[in-house]
Protein backbone atom coordinates (compact mmCIF):
# COMPACT_ATOMS: atom_id res chain seq x y z
CA UNK A 1 0.00 0.00 0.00
CA UNK A 2 1.30 3.26 -0.75
CA UNK A 3 0.10 6.12 1.69
CA UNK A 4 0.97 10.12 1.76
CA UNK A 5 1.39 10.86 5.38
CA UNK A 6 1.10 14.52 6.09
CA UNK A 7 4.31 16.69 7.75
CA UNK A 8 2.04 17.29 10.47
CA UNK A 9 1.51 13.42 11.40
CA UNK A 10 5.73 13.09 11.01
CA UNK A 11 6.66 15.37 13.36
CA UNK A 12 3.71 14.44 16.07
CA UNK A 13 5.41 11.09 15.58
CA UNK A 14 8.89 12.17 16.55
CA UNK A 15 7.46 14.24 19.48
CA UNK A 16 5.41 12.32 21.35
CA UNK A 17 6.07 8.30 21.00
CA UNK A 18 3.09 7.00 22.74
CA UNK A 19 0.51 8.47 20.25
CA UNK A 20 -1.16 7.31 16.98
CA UNK A 21 1.29 9.07 14.65
CA UNK A 22 4.43 7.14 16.30
CA UNK A 23 2.48 4.29 15.96
CA UNK A 24 2.03 4.75 12.43
CA UNK A 25 5.71 5.73 12.04
CA UNK A 26 6.66 2.45 13.55
CA UNK A 27 4.20 0.15 11.28
CA UNK A 28 6.07 2.21 8.12
CA UNK A 29 9.06 1.40 9.81
CA UNK A 30 8.12 -2.54 9.99
CA UNK A 31 6.99 -2.28 6.47
CA UNK A 32 3.70 -2.50 6.54
CA UNK A 33 2.89 0.15 3.62
CA UNK A 34 5.29 2.84 1.68
CA UNK A 35 4.83 6.48 1.46
CA UNK A 36 5.49 9.26 -0.61
CA UNK A 37 7.75 11.85 -0.34
CA UNK A 38 8.81 14.99 -1.96
CA UNK A 39 11.64 17.98 -1.48
CA UNK A 40 9.27 19.96 -0.15
CA UNK A 41 7.28 17.19 2.56
CA UNK A 42 11.07 16.72 3.69
CA UNK A 43 12.00 20.62 3.62
CA UNK A 44 8.22 20.79 5.44
CA UNK A 45 9.29 18.06 8.32
CA UNK A 46 12.73 19.38 8.61
CA UNK A 47 11.91 23.27 9.08
CA UNK A 48 8.88 22.82 12.07
CA UNK A 49 11.32 19.74 13.82
CA UNK A 50 14.34 22.49 13.67
CA UNK A 51 12.61 24.97 15.18
CA UNK A 52 13.90 25.78 18.65
CA UNK A 53 10.90 25.73 20.43
CA UNK A 54 10.09 22.06 19.84
CA UNK A 55 13.81 20.87 18.82
CA UNK A 56 14.67 21.60 22.37
CA UNK A 57 11.10 21.12 24.16
CA UNK A 58 10.87 17.55 22.75
CA UNK A 59 15.03 17.23 23.02
CA UNK A 60 15.94 16.62 19.38
CA UNK A 61 18.95 16.60 17.81
CA UNK A 62 20.21 18.00 14.81
CA UNK A 63 21.57 14.53 14.11
CA UNK A 64 18.64 12.48 14.92
CA UNK A 65 16.28 14.96 12.66
CA UNK A 66 18.66 14.23 9.80
CA UNK A 67 18.80 10.71 10.32
CA UNK A 68 14.72 10.44 10.15
CA UNK A 69 14.82 13.00 7.31
CA UNK A 70 17.24 11.19 4.87
CA UNK A 71 15.61 7.55 5.85
CA UNK A 72 12.16 9.23 4.83
CA UNK A 73 14.22 10.14 1.54
CA UNK A 74 16.21 6.59 1.12
CA UNK A 75 12.98 4.54 2.04
CA UNK A 76 10.23 7.20 0.54
CA UNK A 77 8.38 6.66 -3.38
CA UNK A 78 9.74 10.44 -4.45
CA UNK A 79 7.70 12.16 -6.98
CA UNK A 80 7.82 15.85 -7.95
CA UNK A 81 4.38 17.91 -7.67
CA UNK A 82 4.49 20.81 -9.96
CA UNK A 83 1.74 22.97 -8.65
CA UNK A 84 -1.07 21.97 -11.01
CA UNK A 85 -4.20 20.94 -8.43
CA UNK A 86 -5.46 23.45 -6.65
CA UNK A 87 -8.50 21.24 -4.76
CA UNK A 88 -7.73 22.54 -1.28
CA UNK A 89 -9.37 25.72 0.70
CA UNK A 90 -5.25 26.42 1.68
CA UNK A 91 -3.47 26.50 -1.02
CA UNK A 92 -0.34 25.45 0.96
CA UNK A 93 -1.79 22.09 0.84
CA UNK A 94 -2.46 21.26 -2.59
CA UNK A 95 1.18 20.08 -3.21
CA UNK A 96 -0.20 17.13 -0.70
CA UNK A 97 -2.61 16.51 -2.92
CA UNK A 98 -0.85 16.59 -6.11
CA UNK A 99 1.61 14.13 -4.34
CA UNK A 100 -1.35 11.74 -3.26
CA UNK A 101 -2.40 11.93 -7.33
CA UNK A 102 1.07 11.46 -8.81
CA UNK A 103 2.21 8.69 -6.45
CA UNK A 104 -1.04 6.64 -6.71
CA UNK A 105 -1.39 7.12 -2.99
CA UNK A 106 -4.16 4.57 -1.59
CA UNK A 107 -4.31 6.43 1.42
CA UNK A 108 -3.45 10.18 2.78
CA UNK A 109 -3.46 10.32 6.61
CA UNK A 110 -3.80 14.16 7.92
CA UNK A 111 -4.55 15.94 10.91
CA UNK A 112 -5.63 19.34 8.72
CA UNK A 113 -9.02 20.39 8.95
CA UNK A 114 -8.81 21.99 5.40
CA UNK A 115 -8.02 18.67 4.03
CA UNK A 116 -10.15 15.80 6.41
CA UNK A 117 -12.74 18.05 6.86
CA UNK A 118 -13.77 19.12 3.22
CA UNK A 119 -16.02 16.44 1.75
CA UNK A 120 -15.84 17.74 -1.48
CA UNK A 121 -12.46 17.54 -1.71
CA UNK A 122 -12.34 13.80 0.07
CA UNK A 123 -14.35 12.85 -3.03
CA UNK A 124 -12.74 14.61 -5.68
CA UNK A 125 -9.27 12.48 -3.97
CA UNK A 126 -11.64 9.17 -4.17
CA UNK A 127 -12.40 9.84 -7.88
CA UNK A 128 -8.50 9.34 -7.57
CA UNK A 129 -8.88 6.25 -5.57
CA UNK A 130 -7.31 8.43 -2.87
CA UNK A 131 -9.03 7.61 0.60
CA UNK A 132 -8.55 10.67 3.00
CA UNK A 133 -7.98 9.38 7.12
CA UNK A 134 -7.64 10.92 10.10
CA UNK A 135 -4.79 9.40 11.81
CA UNK A 136 -6.86 7.34 14.00
CA UNK A 137 -8.50 5.63 11.04
CA UNK A 138 -5.56 5.32 9.07
CA UNK A 139 -3.97 3.00 12.34
CA UNK A 140 -7.54 1.00 12.60
CA UNK A 141 -7.13 0.21 9.49
CA UNK A 142 -3.42 -0.97 10.15
CA UNK A 143 -5.30 -3.34 12.44
CA UNK A 144 -7.48 -4.84 9.84
CA UNK A 145 -4.63 -5.81 7.83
Amino acid sequence: MIVLIDPNVWVSALINPYGFPAKILQAWLRGQFQVLVSGQLLKEVGQVLGRPNIKDKYKLSVSSIELFLQNLEEEGITVYPAGEVHYCRDPRDNYLLEMALLGQAEALVTRDDDIKGDSGLIQRMQAHRVHVFTVAKFYQKLQEL
